[in-house]
């Protein structure tokens, strides 16, 4: 990445207008710390790390448009209001005008110091690290923490949530190549790509994510952000996780999970620890030597909680957190059909876990990010989701922050109306002096705010049912050929073969 001061300088000034609604957490220091853990410097160039992050940014939030008209977006906006030829930016555009060069539109060292070409962007942000945005990622989480550490936690625990999805991607062939594609009955090959989430079930904030070829599997990426777990976290897991190995790993970390318990699986009761309350031992078999290799204990001790929704079959759900004490019974199992006396829902701690589910909806419909990604190549599809994923990040801050201002939980909160008011003033925030611009951000929050979606306790989404029309048909078709059989007085075979003749 080449040098070029008085270029970086220009488009630091652009970037500061463009990120204003994210001004507070996207801060130069947050940048800073994520480069010195990712061992890298950020470069005096108009490309650096700092603007290949607000320009991801700005790609999830404006899905519609492509980075040729991206580019120059917020400089538009600017240069489009009154008086801005009389600002510093606005003479250095003024003169780049006036100024005549033959250098080619592809060259770095251009005349115009408020230009950057396509061809330089794409190359910059294939070179920029994967390793940043997940650095990146775990600074304003570590940021977040810091002023709001109390909303993720329950009982001096940390709750985290993992689950995976699939990601239809753009159906080129360097992306089939990597990612593979997905096979289904109705014969669409699209390439699709395999994401796995550590989230914050609480606040809904991703914590760390990984985004691999079809080929790897959900319990192998997930062992792999095991690594990333603190202790006292605890992991809520759907049953598709149960792995020995995976277990182990998060014990290991000297954290905690919770997961329904996959049946048939050979456990040993040692004790009761109250009514549906069992502490149990898991011997695997281990046929193939794999938990040897490793160097796993041979067993591990297992908390089971038997329960029963009035309707359904009982359920199990397994944890290490084997003291009653720290978390009773009562506080894994609670569903979000009790309310307290003063009518406040008080969801389960297991049931935390749909939250991510929420997410994966929001960020995949509702931000846009499947479906909308233009990028073609894989290192440039991994630059896109990382910025739809730091862009969700931000917006559920500002959620948070919206939230705290108004005394509401911040999951009552409309994630798409946020995005729609992030959208609508967007420009707006561009464009205003700085004095103002605070002003819009306490607007922005306080409507934020007012779009409140209430908690429906014991509603439910039926899958819509399949037409049986086909199988009218076929029904009609079979007394037909049973009619035509009966008046010739042959079998079905024999007509058949008569046919055939």
């Amino acid at each position: 990445m080449f040098k070029d001061e008085h270029r970086y300088e220009v488009w630091n000034e652009i970037r500061q207008h463009g990120i204003r609604a994210f001004s507070q957490q996207l801060t130069p220091d947050v940048l800073a710390e994520a480069a010195v853990r990712t061992g890298v410097k950020l470069a005096m160039s108009p490309l650096c790390y700092a603007t290949l992050v607000w320009l991801g940014i700005s790609a999830a939030l404006h899905t519609a448009i492509d980075f040729t008209t991206l580019l120059p977006l917020t400089l538009r906006l600017l240069e489009d209001q009154q008086g801005f030829y009389r600002t510093k930016l606005g003479k250095e555009r003024q003169k780049a005008k006036r100024r005549k060069s033959g250098k080619s539109k592809h060259s770095p060292h251009r005349s115009d110091p408020t230009q950057v070409s396509e061809e330089a962007f794409a190359k910059a942000r294939q070179r920029m690290p994967l390793e940043f945005w997940m650095n990146l990622l775990l600074v304003l989480g570590e940021r977040f923490e810091a002023a709001h550490g109390a909303m993720v936690r329950f009982r001096g625990f940390r709750l985290l949530a993992v689950d995976g999805t699939e990601i239809n991607l753009p159906n080129w062939k360097p992306s089939k190549d990597h990612f593979g594609m997905a096979k289904n009955k109705s014969g669409q090959h699209n390439a699709q790509g395999r994401m796995v989430m550590l989230q914050l079930p609480l606040v809904r904030l991703p914590y760390r994510y990984v985004l691999s070829p079809q080929s790897v599997g959900e319990i192998t990426l997930a062992r792999r952000l095991s690594k990333h777990l603190q202790r006292n976290d605890l992991v809520l897991m759907d049953a598709g996780y149960w792995s020995y190995g995976l277990l182990w790993d998060i014990q290991n970390r000297h954290a905690f999970f919770a997961i329904r318990l996959k049946s048939g699986l050979p456990l040993r009761s040692l004790r009761q620890l109250g009514p549906g309350d069992q502490l149990m031992r898991w011997k695997p078999k281990d046929s193939r030597g794999q938990w040897k290799k490793e160097g796993l204990p041979k067993s591990i001790d297992l908390r089971v909680i038997t329960y029963q929704v009035p309707g359904f079959r009982a359920q199990k759900l397994v944890t290490n957190v084997l003291s009653p004490r720290r978390i009773p019974r009562e506080d894994w199992i609670r569903l979000t059909t009790e309310c307290s006396v003063g009518g406040r829902l008080k969801p389960g701690l297991f049931h935390r876990r749909w939250e991510i589910e929420t997410t994966f909806r929001e960020l995949k419909v509702e931000q846009g990010m499947e479906g909308n990604l233009r990028s073609r190549t894989p290192e440039s599809i991994q630059f896109e989701v990382a910025g739809h994923v730091v862009l969700y990040l931000l917006v559920r801050w500002l959620i948070v922050e919206a939230a705290i201002r108004q005394g509401l939980d911040p999951l009552s909160v409309s994630f798409s109306h946020a995005l729609k008011e992030l959208i609508t003033m967007h420009d707006l925030l561009v464009t205003a002096s700085s004095s103002w611009a605070k002003e819009l951000l306490r607007r922005l929050l306080d409507r934020v705010a007012a779009h409140i979606v209430p908690r429906r306790p014991g509603r439910h989404h039926p899958r819509k049912k399949k037409s049986t029309n086909h199988k009218r048909k076929r029904q009609r078709a079979k007394a037909t050929i049973n009619r035509t059989t009966k008046a010739n007085g042959k079998t079905h075979k024999e007509l058949a073969k008569s046919r055939k003749r």
